[in-house]
């Protein structure tokens, strides 16, 4: 059963999360994609870093917890950030926000196909709400999305490296607090993309960055890589797979909503219908089951 505690970090996330959506769009009209990303997740991972040692953890790895961290570090870090970035170049950020949180399906369908989990009747009704909730999201976009092939693979690649990281996160085994653990991920993955970064595109100028620029890669350090990341990562190895995936749900909406705002997205009638659904598939995985009667004596 998921704590009041829980509940109130999901609904910060999802706030938070939702709102870097559009965000990071914002942050692409100034910065490529690769330097965007490899910025923002560095100075976030040292962020972190910082405030993760003055709390007296331990920060350094065994020489074992190293190759666990590397192996987790593929697809929670570098096969969603990194993919997931390049969506969100080629689509609008709210539907790009869509997609990538197809994420649930693939949690629930890789669990039962290569891990063994166990699909409850709530589950099942969650993932078909949440997919009735994507298709009616899409359905505006369906043409547009027709023509641009390589945004819907890049996402739907990164929902799936989401998944399955997920998955390897909660059946990791390690000493490491879980975020001492995202730390290390962040930096080593930041490592890569930087790399990426250098070899493929241009260099960046910051001194030309307008000001809803600087503001939108302030949030993706502090927020996005900062506070959002550790609700995140903590929440992956305290509640079951099923649960931490579906129970986020609720961020594409966020994202495509605040869009409105801040790049000018405009949401259509299927957004609004879309949100009951995605309700009904958060409430059936977070809603507290009915304890069961007592036995007959």
């Amino acid at each position: 059963m998921i704590s009041r505690r829980q509940l109130w970090a999901l609904l910060a996330l999802t706030l938070m999360w939702g709102v870097n959506w559009p965000m990071m769009k914002l942050s692409l009209q100034e910065l490529t994609p690769l330097y965007f990303r490899a910025s923002t997740m560095l100075l976030g991972a040292l962020w972190l870093f910082a405030y993760v040692a003055r709390q007296g953890e331990r920060m350094k790895p065994t020489r074992a917890e190293w190759m666990t961290i590397v192996w987790l570090a593929l697809p929670n870090v570098l096969g969603w950030h990194t993919l997931s970035i390049f969506g969100v170049k080629e689509l609008a950020s709210g539907r790009a926000a869509i997609l990538g949180f197809t994420m649930p399906i693939f949690t629930v369908l890789l669990g039962a196909a290569f891990f063994h989990e166990r699909i409850t009747p709530r589950v099942r009704l969650a993932v078909v709400c949440a997919g009735i909730a994507i298709g009616l999201l899409l359905w505006h976009e369906l043409q547009r999305l027709s023509g641009r092939p390589a945004g819907i693979a890049w996402m739907l690649s990164a929902a799936f490296c989401w998944g399955l990281g997920t998955l390897q996160f909660r059946r990791a085994t390690f000493t490491l607090s879980p975020m001492v653990v995202t730390v290390w991920m962040l930096l080593l993955g930041s490592a890569v993309v930087w790399a990426l970064a250098f070899m493929l595109e241009p260099l960046p100028q910051p001194t030309r960055f307008s000001l809803p620029m600087r503001v939108s890669l302030a949030y993706g350090v502090f927020i996005n890589y900062g506070v959002a990341q550790l609700i995140w990562f903590g929440m992956a190895r305290s509640l079951p797979p099923a649960t931490s995936a579906m129970s986020v749900m609720a961020i594409p909406l966020v994202g495509t909503l605040s869009a409105t705002f801040i790049v000018g997205e405009v949401p259509h009638w299927q957004d609004w219908v879309a949100i009951a659904f995605v309700m009904m598939a958060i409430a059936s995985v977070l809603w507290p089951a009915r304890p069961a009667p007592p036995a007959a004596q």
